[in-house]
């Protein structure tokens, strides 16, 4: 049960459950891993100058798929907003709002692998983080012979018991391909837009195709911005931009930064935080530190209406008994720190994992303010150590794709911002990244 190489990279050093896994592969086909968001939808209003949608992808990223939705309408991509990020190798269901656009339009136009449903109006906007969560109809394949479903009936009722499962971001945060959205979020916190530009343009990574690898290896060593942006292939497209900027201007790589969308440069600083965060919890579960209870020291998160409240709780000796009742009854959460400008440090044993993490990495809170990017600052906040799952059912089948061999079908619901990543390799443990 070694944790993958990768998932390290991405501070994720251990495993929750202590039974051996199922091995196997996510995502040998795009309908192997099926998401569909459980929305709030904004309120119809046949007055509205929004027009929502829902939308349903395969092998779409949603940068890509955004862009694509511009293009095909004329208009700025900013007007298009969304709730959640999805990936790429699955079949995707979201919900977005378009600002100023007729319904006939949008309808009439065509995109290979995607649907357009349930067209409505409304004075409000899809915003980023509404939504409540999203349903999981996976199939993992090229499972273990030996493995049966006792396996899985062990891990599934270890995580139920517990209450859930260590709530990790996933690889999908950082690059599956690529895992360094981090490393860019942290030379730009460290004020290095160069090296944080050159880790996103160029710094071939092995797996990745090799056509891309290949021109970035040539820009690593030759430096020449406009020979790279008539050699990389149109896939590159984000890459290309900057490249395009850098020419003109090779020495501005705030302004080749900006060429990229918002949500984008933001999630640099926020994998950066996340990569902090699960060392952190990696931490904490060497320790044996509890997950679904609070001990002194700690920083607890209210829950209100099945919603987390960023309301930081410290958990004393006078109120712990008090604060884990609330735990059990799921109404508060033990959080861990998601570091900015505005950090909040748990005491005790929690406090002192936190310190060291953090203090390893030689960065201070206000290094989260960037006045060269404003919008990309980030005061921080708390984060759930543990991550529950619902209704989680799962089933052996005839793998249709391999004659005599079985494949696990597994469905679930979580929470917004929880990885279905991070419930699969508790139960396959595989041992090869691409396998996720």
């Amino acid at each position: 049960m070694n944790v993958l190489e990768t998932e390290k990279i991405v501070g994720i050093e251990t495993f929750f459950t202590p039974f051996d896994g199922i091995g196997g592969k996510l995502r040998l086909h795009p309908e192997d891993f099926i998401v569909s968001e459980i929305s709030n939808y904004p309120k119809k209003s046949e007055t509205g100058k929004f027009l929502i949608a829902d939308l349903t992808t395969k092998n779409w990223e949603t940068n890509l798929i955004v862009r694509e939705l511009a293009n095909k309408l004329h208009i700025s991509r900013q007007r298009i907003n969304f709730a959640g990020t999805k990936d790429k190798r699955a079949v995707t269901t979201q919900v977005m709002s378009i600002y100023k656009v007729s319904s006939d339009k949008l309808l009439n136009i065509k995109i290979k692998n995607a649907k357009i449903e349930n067209v409505y109006y409304s004075e409000f906007p899809v915003k980023i983080g509404n939504l409540i969560g999203n349903k999981f109809d996976i199939f993992i394949r090229n499972i273990k012979e030996d493995v049966g479903l006792e396996n899985v009936g062990k891990i599934s009722k270890y995580i139920e018991y517990y209450g859930g499962f260590p709530n990790f971001y996933g690889i999908q945060r950082f690059g599956i391909i690529r895992p360094i959205t981090h490393v860019i979020g942290k030379y730009i916190v460290k004020d290095d837009f160069e090296k944080a530009t050159m880790k996103y343009i160029g710094n071939p990574i092995e797996g990745e195709d090799i056509d891309s690898y290949k021109v970035r290896e040539r820009l690593e060593k030759n430096k020449d911005y406009s020979e790279a942006l008539k050699s990389y292939p149109i896939n590159l497209n984000y890459e290309k931009a900057i490249l395009n900027k850098l020419v003109n201007n090779p020495n501005n790589f705030v302004d080749a930064l900006n060429q990229l969308p918002n949500n984008l440069l933001t999630m640099f600083i926020y994998a950066y935080q996340s990569y902090l965060f699960n060392r952190i919890l990696s931490e904490r579960i060497r320790r044996k530190l509890p997950l679904n209870k609070a001990i002194v020291g700690d920083v607890v998160l209210p829950i209100r209406r099945g919603l987390i409240i960023d309301t930081a709780i410290k958990v004393g000796r006078s109120n712990i008994e008090k604060v884990n009742l609330q735990i059990s009854k799921k109404k508060a959460v033990v959080s861990g720190i998601l570091f900015g400008s505005d950090t909040v440090y748990s005491d005790g044993e929690m406090g002192e994992i936190e310190h060291k993490i953090i203090d390893s990495e030689k960065i201070d809170p206000r290094d989260f303010i960037i006045p060269d990017i404003p919008r990309i600052s980030s005061k921080g906040s708390r984060h759930p150590l543990l991550a529950s799952v619902n209704n989680l059912k799962y089933k052996l089948i005839s793998d249709e794709l391999k004659e005599g061999k079985n494949a696990l079908n597994l469905k679930f619901e979580l929470k917004k911002g929880c990885y279905a990543t991070s419930l699969l390799r508790e139960f396959m443990k595989a041992d090869d990244i691409k396998n996720y």
